[in-house]
């Protein structure tokens, strides 16, 4: 997959991005990032990729003009043809988009290729959002500096799940929010530390009973913690009778 990302601040993509499962996808040619600094295709001499809003009020809002030559620039590098004519997905960061989650990260993942926008100030001109972004994501209900920091959580969340970028397949099917539900609780060696034991059922080698297990603890978990996926969830009768029963033995 190959990634680009339109920036006033590539220098801060350089430590997240150098390490861990990001830097071993690049190394193995299964991710290719690649950083562009949006001041870099200003056309002012001083390279103002800024202006005040029109209509007055504070902050200043991104220009239409360097943004859209960044994008074009890129769009022409990707494109075999060497033409702005690829549309992949150009994702904006910004307080005011979709609230990002594994279902969009894996919608994501599954395009060859997407622009990520980081969006500054009191974000970018309306003409850009409206003629060339596909997606307004948001990582949550408040303001940052800028979407740097948004950019680098969307492009790990999307980049493990690539082929071959986790260890195990499985990895990703199993953990929180992929069958929409937290995950279960998960335990290693020792069985016995300071006298806190692992659950008999994971020590007894019992395949079904050890799935079973994890998929109660799975909707409890998810119940206790975040109701409003466990309302959601594709829940059995039978299963929905046990949580309750168990929520209310929390209670009493």
């Amino acid at each position: 997959m190959r990634i680009d990302i339109l920036t006033l601040f590539p220098g801060m993509f350089r430590g997240p991005f150098d390490e861990s499962i990001i830097k071993r996808a690049g190394e193995r040619a299964l991710l290719e990032i690649h950083i562009h600094n949006i001041r870099d295709y200003s056309q002012d001499k001083h390279h103002v990729v800024d202006d005040y809003p029109y209509g007055g009020g504070a902050g200043m809002v991104l220009k239409p003009e360097p943004v859209y030559e960044a994008l074009q620039a890129v769009k022409r590098a990707g494109c075999p043809s060497g033409e702005a004519t690829a549309s992949p997905p150009v994702v904006l960061m910004t307080p005011q988009g979709q609230r990002f989650c594994q279902s969009m990260a894996q919608e994501l993942a599954g395009h060859p290729w997407m622009i990520v926008l980081c969006g500054h100030y009191e974000g970018v001109d309306e003409r850009i959002r409206e003629r060339l972004v596909t997606h307004e994501v948001s990582i949550g209900d408040y303001v940052l500096t800028g979407g740097e920091l948004p950019a680098m959580v969307v492009v790990e969340a999307v980049a493990r799940l690539l082929p071959g970028v986790m260890g195990s397949p499985a990895s990703g099917e199993e953990e929180s929010f992929a069958g929409g539900l937290l995950e279960y609780p998960q335990y290693t060696r020792p069985a016995e530390f300071l006298g806190w034991q692992v659950p008999e059922v994971l020590l007894s080698g019992h395949h079904g009973e050890v799935q079973r297990w994890r998929r109660q603890q799975a909707l409890l978990r998810t119940a206790r913690r975040r109701p409003d996926l466990y309302v959601q969830a594709e829940v059995t009768p039978q299963e929905r009778a046990w949580v309750q029963s168990h929520l209310e033995d929390a209670q009493a």
